[in-house]
């Protein structure tokens, strides 16, 4: 999916109002944002880790969309912004190591959007991992082989 330039701009603003929360400087607070995004209403809403809401904005060119991957296509969406914006992102006074994580409707964890942590950490990217079993497997058939 092809995310409009409204799109956009909705997260980019909710982004930065989500990161007024915990605004740079102020005492730091454990915990991530949960990005819960509901595919009938097209709204995304971010909590906090006691379930309280932070900030809410609607998507509209998310309303209604029935595809069975629709979680799938709004991730790198929101991996995107989120990637954009981290400079605002990781000045947000969140106690480190903090994540964006993206939730559905039943609000199971879907999928880490952003990690911040320390500058020695490294997240590989789910990308980076694809099909790993099966070249690890493939290494082993051949290391035990010879």
């Amino acid at each position: 999916m092809k995310a409009s330039q409204q799109t956009i701009q909705q997260l980019e603003r909710a982004i930065k109002k989500i990161a007024a929360k915990y605004p740079a400087g102020a005492e730091p607070v454990l915990t991530d944002i949960h990005l819960l995004v509901d595919q009938e209403s097209g709204e995304v809403r971010a909590y906090n880790d006691e379930d309280e809401e932070i900030n809410r904005c609607v998507v509209e060119q998310w309303i209604g969309n029935t595809d069975e991957d629709f979680y799938q296509q709004v991730a790198p969406v929101l991996h995107d912004i989120l990637q954009q914006h981290h400079q605002v992102v990781e000045e947000m006074s969140l106690m480190r190591p903090f994540s964006f994580v993206l939730m559905d409707d039943d609000r199971e964890t879907l999928q880490d959007l952003y990690y911040v942590d320390n500058e020695e950490t490294v997240i590989l990217d789910g990308d980076l991992l694809k099909n790993l079993d099966e070249d690890l497997d493939t290494f082993l058939k051949h290391l035990l082989s010879d």
